[in-house]
């Protein structure tokens, strides 16, 4: 592996992180505003809880889903 792929796969996995971060933290907030009862990662997908329903979604979808669930609410 070249100088050059190491430092984009590190850059990649940096990206991720933040991203997964960015989603736990949407759904924390979901949960404080009462909008769902919980979240969290299950099989490469993500897990969100409402209304009594387990939805699975790919996590950029969640994370959309989260961020319109809450503007929803915020409006």
């Amino acid at each position: 592996m070249s100088n050059q792929d190491e430092i984009e796969q590190r850059l990649n996995l940096e990206l991720e992180m933040i991203s997964i971060n960015q989603l736990h933290e949407l759904g924390n907030q979901a949960i404080q505003m009462g909008l769902i009862a919980g979240h969290g990662y299950r099989g490469g997908q993500y897990e969100i809880l409402r209304q009594g329903e387990f939805i699975l979604l790919p996590p950029n979808e969640a994370e959309q889903y989260l961020r319109d669930l809450i503007n929803q609410a915020s409006s």
